[in-house]
């Protein structure tokens, strides 16, 4: 007969040493001042260093991979992952699919910070940099007729402001909406009444890239809280915020 509250009991146990493996993985990590692409003890090293069976520090190697913390696979060292923005996009898609956040709260937090983070991008951006969000907001409107390009274009634009901010926690967090914006942006897009008003929307993100290219970030700001306001109306007209 199974002993299913000894199998409970287990389960627990191995959470809880997973748990411990990952604190002192991240700690090693933190102490010895390690940086991406440094490697970590192996498997065997940190299961004898920790006295625990090397399935749990497999698991718990897992799971920081998937956070991005650690890097693992093909038949080599674990080493010290990237930042990833995959991992926090698929929080905010949980959040919104589960109905923790609703699709305006997202864009209320988009606005916010993409506000600071264009008026960082206007007063550190490179000319390579400005040219490149230039680029973008131009190839919007040369594909206009071409929803699926103009969408790709958009996405790029945004990320490209985030880079350009210098703060990879400015941009991290800009790349991670891409998620939810792939799921709402053809809405957005078809929602709005004429031609007119989508030209207005990609004229908005030209006169964004030219107010960065000027290093104007009052007006790069003002201009991009114009673009989400007008974005969040086109999805409440479409009944979807």
């Amino acid at each position: 007969m199974i002993n299913t509250a000894a199998l409970l009991a287990n389960s627990d146990a191995d959470r809880g040493l997973v748990g411990r493996v990952m604190r002192a993985v991240t700690d090693h990590i933190r102490i010895g001042r390690l940086r991406r692409g440094d490697t970590i003890p192996s498997e065997a090293t940190l299961a004898t260093e920790l006295d625990v069976s090397r399935t749990v520090v497999r698991e718990a190697y897992r799971s920081l991979s998937t956070l991005g913390i650690i890097d693992v696979g093909n038949g080599r060292r674990a080493r010290v992952g990237s930042i990833d923005n995959n991992v926090l996009g698929m929080v905010f898609d949980h959040a919104v699919q589960t109905d923790q956040a609703s699709i305006q709260q997202i864009y209320d937090v988009r606005r916010t910070i993409e506000m600071r983070t264009v008026a960082l991008a206007a007063l550190r951006r490179s000319d390579r940099e400005a040219h490149e969000i230039g680029r973008f907001a131009a190839a919007m409107l040369e594909d206009f007729h071409t929803p699926d390009r103009v969408m790709e274009h958009d996405i790029a634009f945004h990320a490209a402001i985030g880079r350009a901010s210098r703060n990879p926690l400015f941009a991290l967090i800009v790349s991670s909406f891409e998620v939810v914006t792939r799921q709402t942006w053809r809405i957005g897009w078809t929602s709005r009444p004429s031609d007119a008003d989508r030209l207005n929307s990609v004229d908005c993100h030209i006169r964004i890239a030219a107010a960065i290219t000027a290093g104007d970030q009052h007006l790069a700001e003002a201009t991009m809280a114009e673009h989400f306001d007008k974005s969040v109306k086109a999805l409440l007209a479409a009944g979807i915020v």
